[in-house]
């Protein structure tokens, strides 16, 4: 006889012991999420068959699966937790409010990945068009005869060479640290890159080091002399600043520094992308906290004195989209992958026939804001380090 999600539970808490069973409870009793459970309705639980009575009965049988999981992983029972995950998988989001998430902080391990809600691009059967949308040459001819100065060279077809660096790390040396769904993304990605006209340059589950060597290698590529802009995507775990490397541990880290991206790619070192539009999206975790608690700007460091005429802004032409704010973490579908990259190829396959590249991150910071996306634990995705001083049209098909 098949099991069902609360005989799985069940198997779970039994296995807990008392000890566990008693912080298992404490945490219930501590989560401040809605749906709450009170301190009375706690103290009636007295076995394991009690607390998956309880759990189901608050939170349904699917949704009591991630809530299941999450608390099992704050109290240290990672194996039972893995082991939960391996019989019967994540579960649903619970319906108030939908619950769940990746790319871990520090420390603690991966937690688990999110369902998606009720925006049709995030849900289970979401599928990415067949074909972005094609820009007209009218409208290219109509833009640049308005605003001509104001936007980046896009160079014809035929004489441009456009690069894009993809990055994914899926499969870590910690195999509870495995990015599942993370293939969607990349698949989704690369699509709408070829769809942009960009040449994929991809590399799959890199060190740290390895990943710094990658972007350093991307930088001196000399088709750029002939391009007129590139992409550099990067998904992976993260923390602040940092993206993850597939051996990483608590104990030997292996991170990559986001700011090696812009130090490579910045007119110094990559003097063929220079006045050329650099867009750098990130797919990771930067941080331990929630996007709804917080989310905070640093401040900006004092100018440096211009040194000249031949002075030449050595940041300058990037903006980046990271998937979260600061110290915040960000959501994963463990079949159909993250929120991120599919707000992205659907905003873009819709839009970026008409729209400059500031105008679709604001289209994608909109998705983000909806309030049902993904309940109380909220995700926004950040604008970071935009130093574009024209429009940026991508001109898809032109």
């Amino acid at each position: 006889m098949v099991k069902t999600i609360k005989d799985h539970l069940e198997n779970t808490f039994e296995d807990l012991g008392e000890g566990n069973l008693r912080k298992f409870k404490l945490k219930l009793r501590d989560r401040k999420e809605e749906p709450r459970v009170r301190q009375a309705t706690i103290e009636k639980v007295k076995d394991h068959l009690d607390l998956a009575d309880l759990m189901v009965n608050t939170f349904t049988s699917p949704g009591a699966v991630p809530v299941t999981l999450e608390i099992l992983e704050v109290i240290g029972c990672n194996q039972l937790a893995s082991e939960l995950r391996e019989n019967i998988g994540d579960g649903l989001p619970v319906a108030q409010p939908p619950l769940d998430v990746v790319d871990a902080k520090q420390g603690q391990g991966p937690k688990v990945d999110a369902v998606p809600p009720y925006d049709p691009v995030l849900s289970d059967d979401w599928q990415r068009e067949s074909q972005i949308t094609l820009c007209s040459q009218q409208f290219k001819i109509k833009i640049l005869g308005e605003n001509g100065k104001e936007i980046y060279e896009a160079k014809d077809r035929s004489v441009r060479k456009r690069l894009a660096l993809l990055i994914n790390n899926r499969d870590f040396d910690e195999k509870a640290m495995t990015r599942r769904g993370a293939e969607r993304d990349e698949e989704n990605m690369e699509w709408l890159l070829n769809q942009l006209d960009y040449q994929v340059v991809k590399y799959n589950n890199l060190s740290g080091q390895e990943m710094k060597q990658a972007v350093e290698i991307f930088a001196q590529r000399p088709e750029h002399a002939s391009s007129d802009s590139t992409f550099v995507v990067i998904m992976s775990h993260g923390k602040r600043d940092a993206i993850l490397g597939v051996h990483h541990k608590a104990d030997n880290p292996d991170t990559f520094p986001v700011d090696d991206i812009y130090n490579d790619l910045n007119s110094k070192n990559c003097p063929a992308l220079h006045n050329k539009p650099k867009v750098i999206l990130i797919q990771a975790c930067r941080g331990g906290e929630h996007g709804r608690v917080w989310a905070s700007d640093s401040e900006p460091d004092e100018s440096m004195e211009i040194e000249g005429d031949d002075f030449v802004h050595m940041e300058k032409d990037f903006i980046s989209l990271m998937s979260c704010t600061p110290d915040t973490k960000s959501y994963r579908h463990v079949q159909n992958g993250t929120f991120y990259v599919q707000l992205i190829v659907d905003v873009f396959t819709k839009h970026a026939h008409q729209d400059h590249i500031e105008e679709l991150f604001r289209k994608v910071l909109r998705r983000f804001e909806n309030a049902e996306m993904i309940g109380s634990y909220r995700q926004m995705a950040c604008k970071d380090r935009a130093s574009l001083t024209k429009l940026f049209y991508l001109f898809p098909g032109l």
